[in-house]
């Protein structure tokens, strides 16, 4: 689900339901390159994700223990904060049936803070400053709880990008930071 490559309706299957079936579909699909892919060493798997893949990297951080290391770029850690700084207020509104005040049983759902306490796989951060979407605060909260819970985290910061990192330097910084993070927690 929430994949734009089989259709719209797939596509669309995550709406209003962030954390309810997409993060089993994402366990399940593990267990199946598990089952099907012997070379794949499950000692050694890590999930990096951004946008909505960093959202879901932030739920399951609070959800599995499965993988040695998470990357979470520009992912939402508390919803219901979000539904009042991002730049897409309308987007919020639709996906959890209102505005925070009005519907705070749904922004909390789905929110991934709420299970900071479960908080063990090293994580690393990465947030940009023009990130009007998913405010630095969502980055810096995240890192925070992380900090907290004594899990090893690294917060990469970009002060001149959005959303996306898109400046040809900062790209390259971006990819060497998550290669090594990467690299230093699967490597045999």
């Amino acid at each position: 689900r929430g994949s734009t490559g089989y259709g719209h309706q797939i596509t669309r299957d995550i709406s209003c339901r962030w954390s309810d079936a997409c993060p089993d579909d994402i366990m399940r699909f593990v267990d199946a390159v598990l089952e099907r892919c012997p070379f794949v060493d499950p000692d050694r798997m890590a999930a990096a994700g951004a946008s909505f893949g960093g959202f879901m990297i932030n739920w399951l951080m609070g959800h599995t223990d499965r993988f040695k290391a998470f990357v979470s770029h520009d992912g939402i850690f508390n919803t219901e904060m979000s539904g009042y700084i991002t730049d897409e207020l309308w987007f919020n509104e639709h996906e959890f049936g209102g505005r925070p005040y009005e519907c705070p049983e749904a922004y909390l759902r789905h929110s991934p803070h709420r299970f900071v306490k479960n908080f063990k796989t090293p994580t690393l951060v990465i947030q940009g400053e023009q990130d009007f979407r998913c405010f630095i605060s969502e980055g810096v909260a995240l890192f925070t709880a992380l900090q907290y819970m004594g899990v090893e985290s690294r917060l990469v910061y970009f002060p001149t990008e959005g959303h996306w990192v898109l400046n040809p330097a900062n790209a390259y910084v971006w990819y060497s930071e998550v290669l090594d993070w990467l690299m230093r927690h699967i490597s045999a």
